[in-house]
């Protein structure tokens, strides 16, 4: 927001109000009052000014490019069908996409030998041999069973080295173990399928020092945003207290991806077949510097990332300068700005707040002034809605009371 523009509002809007508009600032009001009819020519060159001192409100351009991955899918190595290489290519070449991880589960599937072995190592050479700094980034990763915790978890290194997580008693992990694991700045951990019975986690149960720092809200048909939600299509069912609000209610810093978690040749692509939602893939967007392993990394890190569902969606959301995934202090008015750039028009902008929708506006970006602290450390994230019916959801950002 431009300072000159931070302009006085009247005194007792405060006590009015709970959410506001920058339209109501003097510089915004006294452009509607005037004492006179203006000819035709000057009412449109004021209605040009009126629209442009709008654009005031909002944030300087975004320090960082926005890129498009996929972080979950299978190979051959697993469970799934397609090579190593074919899985890459695919996701560089048709989906067109900027990164991707290929996360094959740690045990090799049923009747398969684990990746501890030679099937480790080639996992992490075709990371290696499919990187292309500048156009095309790899993660190297791998899908843990992390029962009782976590059931389905995936470990993202910051680089295509060290060996691949073995818990000391196969499939079972315990709480040091994980700890140690969360601690370590060269990897990500990140759980999907939370809210099944049969391989989820119990985010309202589990100590909240073994919270991730990013969750899969989005994968194909499964939505783990909330209990029972209408995007979530899976045979699998859903438990309560197992969701994404449920962490964040209980004071995680969890920022969220999507993603495919494919087995054939789909990730970042449609199914040509199939009806809304389960046909769209999981895509994520992260905010960094360059397209570079380390950069990716580092931002999914910093949960500077959000989710959505197939093709493209840019997303800027913002408080007070603050970028999706921070967290700052602050015991003035915060300034939320929202801006949506998608393959088909937006139906409608959610501010979720505290896990409560706060507002909702029917239109691409909006400035917002919010005068309320309502806890010690009020969450923010945006959930989209595209005309289509798709959904993206952002990273929150968190406000701690000065």
């Amino acid at each position: 927001m431009n300072d000159s523009y931070d302009l006085p509002f009247s005194p007792e809007r405060k006590q009015a109000r709970r959410f506001d508009t920058p339209y109501r600032s003097r510089i915004m009001t006294d452009q509607v009052f005037t004492d006179e009819d203006l000819p035709e020519e000057a009412r449109k060159a004021a209605l040009r000014r009126f629209g442009e001192s709008m654009e005031h409100f909002y944030p300087e351009k975004s320090k960082y490019r926005v890129f498009f991955g996929e972080l979950h899918g299978h190979s051959c190595l697993s469970d799934g069908g397609p090579s190593p290489d074919d899985y890459y290519r695919n996701i560089r070449d048709v989906a067109k996409l900027d990164f991707a991880a290929l996360t094959d589960h740690h045990h090799g599937g049923v009747g398969s030998s684990t990746l501890y072995g030679r099937k480790g190592e080639m996992l992490r050479e075709a990371a290696v041999r499919r990187n292309e700094p500048g156009r095309f980034s790899t993660l190297f990763g791998y899908e843990i069973d992390g029962y009782p915790y976590y059931n389905n978890f995936i470990v993202y290194h910051r680089d295509h080295t060290g060996g691949i997580f073995r818990e000391a008693v196969d499939g079972d992990i315990t709480a040091a173990e994980l700890k140690a694991l969360l601690a370590r700045e060269d990897r990500l951990v990140v759980p999907h399928d939370t809210y099944q019975l049969g391989s989820g986690a119990d985010l309202s149960r589990i100590d909240p020092a073994l919270f991730t720092p990013l969750i899969e809200i989005y994968s194909r048909d499964d939505c783990a945003e909330y209990f029972d939600h209408p995007f979530n299509h899976d045979g699998g069912g859903m438990v309560r207290g197992c969701c994404w609000q449920d962490a964040l209610r209980r004071g995680a810093k969890m920022g969220c991806i999507a993603a495919s978690d494919d087995h054939g040749l789909q990730n970042g692509l449609p199914f040509p077949s199939g009806g809304d939602p389960c046909r769209y893939p999981g895509i994520t967007g992260v905010l960094c510097e360059e397209n570079t392993t380390q950069a990716i990394f580092d931002a999914l890190k910093a949960r500077r990332c959000y989710g959505f569902m197939g093709g493209r969606m840019g997303i800027d959301f913002r408080i007070n300068g603050h970028y999706m995934g921070e967290e700052f202090t602050s015991d003035g008015d915060r300034t939320i700005c929202m801006r949506v750039d998608a393959d088909a028009p937006v139906k409608k902008l959610t501010l979720v707040k505290n896990c409560e929708d706060a507002l909702f506006i029917r239109k691409n970006k909006a400035v917002v002034l919010d005068y309320s602290a309502d806890t010690p450390c009020d969450s923010y994230y945006l959930r989209v809605e595209l005309t289509d019916g798709r959904l993206g959801w952002t990273s929150p950002i968190w406000v701690n009371c000065g």
